[in-house]
């Protein structure tokens, strides 16, 4: 009973510790493309691309710094300052992925510059105002720490904060009258406990536990899964299909049978079989991911045609130690509030 119970943790720690690298990685573009920023895709037939005007010169490093310190502090607040030194698959440390996708994600930016002026797009009066506005909340925000760590004045933040309304500006414009409509059983989310177990035999034993009257599954759930976890909000594409298609079939307090899986066992029991709310933020999210989809290429085409040109490379001076003092999370997070994501 031991040296099972030593397999199975030494299982669930191995499964953890290689979806905990993929998550991060994940985390680190989908935080810095929350706005549709470095997507792009689309329809965009006799498009015309050509060009020879390139951005003259680049952010500065204080205007990088805004984005650097955001995600850094943000990331140290979930994991500590110990993650910069994780080595992903690549040979890379987290801190050089972060920064590469800091620096790809102003490259974008720039990029969308041009596409912007392609179009003829500018900043109204009331946006503008409104841009100012934010960039002053933000900047007074700060602490003397963070001024220092980035060395960014207000005129900075307004900077960037012009370029990054103006990108999704471009998306809008771009991607309008487009049907990108996602119904509701695309969207469908159920609230499951799962037991994810990778012995038969264990597996079975479990499953004749909790098919007994008064058992309580998430708590034998909690005890034997070796998944990472035993509650979730279930969408489509987010499990092996096999499994999938058995937790979508359950009614509310159904419980499915033993399910194989890709050498692991599932035992599954439906809370809910439709969440209204998580299903309205899927709607959401399939919908900006379809936009971005759309987008992307026009852009990467336009892109190509019309590539950003920056001089300065601070990138080599960025390093990541936990004592900079700096906290600022809330760069996006503002913006949101004042403009939706």
């Amino acid at each position: 009973m031991k040296d099972e119970r030593m397999r199975r943790n030494k299982r669930r720690d191995e499964c953890r510790n290689d979806r905990w690298r993929r998550r991060l990685r994940r985390c680190a573009a989908a935080l810095l493309m929350a706005a549709s920023v470095t997507a792009a895709s689309g329809c965009g037939a006799g498009f015309p691309f050509a060009r020879e005007e390139t951005v003259s010169g680049e952010y500065t490093k204080p205007q990088a710094m805004l984005i650097v310190a955001t995600e850094k502090n943000r990331y140290e607040k979930v994991y500590t300052d110990q993650i910069w030194k994780v080595a992903l698959e690549d040979g890379r440390t987290f801190e050089a992925y972060l920064l590469d996708q800091v620096k790809e994600f102003l490259t974008n930016l720039k990029t969308m510059e041009l596409l912007a002026d392609r179009q003829k797009l500018v900043l109204t009066s009331a946006e503008q105002s409104r841009l100012k506005a934010l960039a002053a909340r933000y900047y007074e925000g700060l602490t003397e720490e963070d001024r220092k760590y980035t060395g960014a004045g207000e005129e900075d933040v307004l900077t960037v904060y012009q370029d990054y309304y103006m990108a999704n500006k471009v998306v809008g414009a771009m991607t309008e009258g487009i049907d990108l409509e996602v119904s509701d059983s695309e969207a469908k989310v159920i609230s499951v406990q799962m037991i994810q177990i990778s012995s038969r035999e264990a597996a079975e034993a479990v499953y004749r536990r909790v098919s007994q009257e008064g058992s309580d599954f998430l708590s034998v759930a909690k005890e034997t899964s070796e998944g990472e976890k035993t509650e979730l909000l279930l969408g489509r594409g987010e499990l092996p299909e096999t499994v999938e298609n058995a937790a979508f079939s359950l009614t509310a307090g159904e419980m499915s049978p033993l399910i194989e899986c890709e050498g692991w066992y599932y035992i599954i029991r439906c809370v809910s079989d439709y969440d209204a709310e998580a299903t309205e933020l899927r709607k959401t999210r399939i919908y900006e991911e379809r936009k971005n989809q759309v987008f992307r290429q026009i852009y990467e085409q336009f892109g190509a045609d019309s590539p950003a040109v920056f001089a300065e490379d601070f990138w080599p001076e960025i390093h990541f130690d936990g004592n900079d003092g700096s906290t600022t999370t809330d760069f996006f997070l503002l913006y949101q509030e004042e403009f939706g994501s």
